[in-house]
């Protein structure tokens, strides 16, 4: 068998035994990197970013931190051994920090360690602000996100590396790289990350709403976000994300998913929203 076939059979086979489900939507998802290698290595990165950063302890915003965190966290494990997925959470290790920094911005790796930046708190305005943030997040983590992007990037260098092998012509190859480059960029991996993007937002709002804050309050939470941009942002097709618009449009239409969701689990009223 030529190289080339070789490496093409090799990644199909890749794909096709490297897959899991998604609990939330119930459709099979690339995973060629392991949790099993993906957490630990995601664990000693936070640690790495922990002691490079100044980190946030006993005050009533760190604390709300982790209150909002452990919510969403017990909201999410109901959620799933509900839904026949005991056990799912089982390797993730949950840590929830605040790092004193003017970064706009909160993140989740996979495995449960979660980090937010004071320069985020002033648009979420409230706890309700931060458990939208937070539900988002820890999102990303339960859907197995990261480890899709990283299949998803593995299989990009792929192809790339197959179609150099396969075409002999200078050229061509050269013609190959820039259109192919583009091509899975703005055809394949930006919707790949947007379609994340919008998967995360409806998993949060219903994990916000279990855990009693109104998923009301998420469409305000980007439109503050909106207004904090200041409206510098590229076309949505060569984003990553969903444009403001559309996200708020999204979220508004979900929000009686979320209550409804959240009403099987014995959740019917809300937490005030008190700004801080």
């Amino acid at each position: 068998m030529k190289l080339k076939n070789k490496i093409g059979v090799s990644m199909l086979f890749l794909m096709f035994m490297a897959c899991s489900t998604n609990p939330f939507t119930g459709k099979q998802t690339m995973a060629i990197v392991p949790n099993s290698q993906l957490f630990p290595t995601a664990f000693q990165q936070y640690n790495q970013v922990l002691s490079q950063s100044k980190v946030v302890k006993g005050t009533s915003q760190s604390d709300m931190i982790t209150r909002v965190g452990q919510r969403i966290s017990i909201a999410a494990e109901r959620w799933l051994n509900a839904n026949g997925y005991e056990g799912y959470l089982k390797d993730y290790q949950w840590e929830y920090n605040l790092i004193d920094d003017k970064t706009v911005n909160a993140w989740c790796m996979p495995g449960g360690k979660i980090v937010f930046y004071t320069g985020i708190l002033p648009i979420a305005e409230s706890e309700t602000g931060v458990a939208a943030i937070m539900g988002h997040e820890v999102a990303h983590a339960l859907a197995n996100h990261g480890q899709q992007r990283m299949s998803a990037d593995l299989i990009q260098q792929g192809v790339a590396v197959a179609g150099n092998v396969a075409i002999q012509n200078d050229n061509d190859r050269e013609a190959f790289n820039q259109y192919y480059g583009i091509g899975s960029a703005v055809g394949v991996m930006l919707p790949f990350s947007r379609s994340h993007e919008t998967e995360a937002d409806k998993i949060g709002l219903i994990l916000m709403a279990m855990a009693g804050y109104n998923p009301s309050e998420a469409a305000e939470l980007w439109k503050r976000m909106k207004a904090n941009s200041g409206g510098n942002a590229p076309p949505e097709i060569l984003s990553t994300h969903p444009s403001n618009d559309s996200r708020i449009q999204e979220i508004t239409s979900l929000v009686p998913m979320a209550i409804t969701e959240a009403k099987k689990f014995g959740t019917s009223s809300f937490r005030p929203i008190t700004k801080f």
